[in-house]
């Protein structure tokens, strides 16, 4: 229904948490090269994946070839640098939902076209706050586009 990306993700334990979010909820998740680590990372086994749940990732190896390749409805970038809010979009099922590396976010070549198109958004929260774990972020995004689907599929 939805697809999640995480561009040059670094942090194995936030993949990992991805990968099974992204399993419980039915949702397609691609990973851009480079990766901070390798996906048999023993890290990412702690958080007690199983294959299935690693049968639900794609890797690419670029933001291009992604959109090539799957042509999302739509591409919403987020970025604490954004000024939409991610609560007013109407999210629709094909929609791409991207998200940037851990230690520095989106890079301003893919933020900026985002932003011109109307598809970067932000998370609110309190001023001289820095960001969410990224984890947090793609459940709290993902969560918000589901429910608007009324929770499609789930049981």
């Amino acid at each position: 229904m939805f697809h999640i990306v995480l561009f040059e993700p670094e942090i194995p334990p936030n993949t990992g948490n991805i990968i099974r979010l992204c399993a419980n909820s039915g949702t397609q998740l691609h990973l851009i090269h480079p990766l901070g680590f390798e996906l048999d990372d023993k890290r990412l086994r702690r958080a007690g994946l199983d294959y299935h749940e690693f049968s639900g990732v794609q890797e690419h190896h670029s933001l291009q070839a992604f959109q090539d390749s799957v042509k999302p409805t739509r591409l919403f970038g987020l970025s604490t640098k954004a000024t939409q809010s991610y609560h007013k979009i109407n999210f629709m099922p094909g929609d791409a939902l991207l998200f940037g590396p851990e230690s520095r976010g989106l890079p301003d070549e893919v933020r900026e076209p985002l932003r011109q198109k109307g598809e970067l958004l932000r998370i609110p929260m309190v001023e001289n706050s820095r960001s969410l774990n990224l984890s947090n972020s793609v459940a709290l995004i993902l969560y918000e586009a589901w429910r608007q689907q009324d929770f499609k599929g789930a049981v």
